[in-house]
């Protein structure tokens, strides 16, 4: 059964509801807040520490008596932030789905704001931030986003640094998630054995816990002009290769088809991928070597990443380097093009399985401003996606050769 779009009305504001039917008696609810994640962070890791806040319960329960009742009724609530959403998940039974809503509007009415809570949180959250400094893949995966995103919000960690996350107040939160919970950002997802119009109809004690706040557009993050390159030296036997670039698409260009199918095919299959192929198979050069482009409404580039013996670091990065100006020269091959469409097209099945993952396509399909049966006739195109076509479409970005790199290695010993 294929999700529906109706809308809510609301205070003058139609919130949009995207539903599915299942007939096991469950109910899930998610309840997303667009333009509202770490792209808000006025300080690195406010939108991460204000989930963690809402996370810790009701203020007049506490955070374990909290969470104690939800468990002995198989009640989860959850808030999670995205780079350019604030989630909030709640699953339930459908004999508990009455009561679930009550937590819900419990924890909107009365969040668990105090000091005493705020210190908790920063305090495992600096905890976090401190064991990943012999995290080499993170290392280099920041010092990245450093180099491509400067001066933007992308330049700095979601999860915050130690400095940042010690200098965020109450006040802070308050504001960041009063921001967040927008009637005008929120968009409803939903599934379960509940009717869709009794849902439309208890949602309103959800809704009258929300603000009414004018929406602002989604700013878009561009990568900077200036490509530029980064080695940093740790005690580590190996080299932690980090690579992007730009990628010049918009997320409803019509031809994001062809970079799913590139994408596949330069980095992202894993084994049969030109990455994979030719710098573990070919070279022995790495366990795995990956690359993938991500198009967002709010940014879009190109990526990818390796791990090497540091003596191999230079050969690697260099062998990367050509592989993707091959690529952009030369395109991909007939049989590279024909295992993409015969992997895209096979596991498709297995991409909407379950409610929650229907529930995710539709809701990434309604967000992306794409029909709901567009999935369908992505694989149509792709199916008759002809090699010339695909080609023209790889050899017109060439931005993604001119590569931003980050490297945590060690510093080569000097002979005495």
């Amino acid at each position: 059964m294929s999700s529906t779009i109706e809308h809510i009305e609301y205070k003058n504001i139609k919130i949009p509801i995207i539903y599915e039917k299942d007939f096991l008696p469950t109910f899930n609810l998610q309840l997303v807040f667009k333009n509202s994640g770490a792209i808000k962070n006025t300080i690195p890791g406010l939108a991460s520490i204000s989930s963690q806040i809402l996370n810790e319960g009701t203020k007049s329960k506490g955070s374990v008596k909290f969470f104690e009742d939800l468990e002995n009724k198989a009640i989860s609530l959850h808030v999670s932030p995205g780079f350019e959403t604030l989630v909030i998940e709640l699953g339930s039974l459908k004999s508990e789905y009455k009561e679930a809503l009550n937590y819900l509007s419990a924890l909107l009415k009365d969040p668990n704001y105090s000091e005493k809570v705020l210190n908790k949180v920063k305090t495992l959250q600096m905890g976090a931030l401190k064991s990943k400094e012999n995290d080499f893949d993170y290392t280099a995966s920041v010092e990245l986003n450093k180099l491509m995103f400067k001066n933007t919000v992308l330049e700095s960690p979601s999860s915050g640094t130690s400095e940042s996350i010690k200098s965020i107040k109450i006040e802070d939160v308050k504001k960041f998630i009063k921001d967040a919970f927008s009637l005008e950002n929120l968009i409803i997802v939903v599934g379960g054995d509940i009717p869709l119009e009794k849902i439309k109809k208890d949602m309103r004690s959800i809704l009258k816990e929300l603000s009414k706040k004018i929406n602002t557009k989604l700013k878009h993050i561009e990568v900077v002009s200036k490509v530029k390159k980064q080695t940093l030296y740790k005690e580590t036997k190996q080299a932690y290769i980090y690579f992007g670039s730009a990628y010049n698409a918009k997320f409803d260009d019509e031809n994001n088809y062809m970079a799913k199918v590139a994408s596949f095919i330069l980095g992202g299959s894993g084994f049969g991928s030109r990455l994979m192929e030719e710098i573990r198979v070919k070279r022995g050069l790495a366990y795995s070597a990956y690359g993938h482009i991500a198009i967002n409404q709010s940014h879009s580039y190109f990526s990818g990443y390796l791990q090497t013996k540091t003596n191999n670091a230079k050969e690697a990065k260099n062998l990367v380097v050509s592989i993707v100006d091959e690529f952009v020269q030369n395109g991909v091959t007939k049989e590279e093009l024909n295992a993409a469409k015969n992997f895209l097209s096979g596991s498709e099945p297995l991409r909407v399985e379950t409610l929650s993952q229907r529930l995710s396509r539709s809701f990434h399909l309604y967000y992306k401003g794409l029909d709901q049966d567009y999935s369908k006739k992505e694989l149509e195109l792709i199916e008759n996606l002809s090699l010339d076509d695909l080609n023209t479409y790889i050899k017109k970005h060439k931005e993604i050769k001119k590569l931003f790199f980050s490297i945590v290695t060690q510093k080569e010993k000097q002979n005495s």
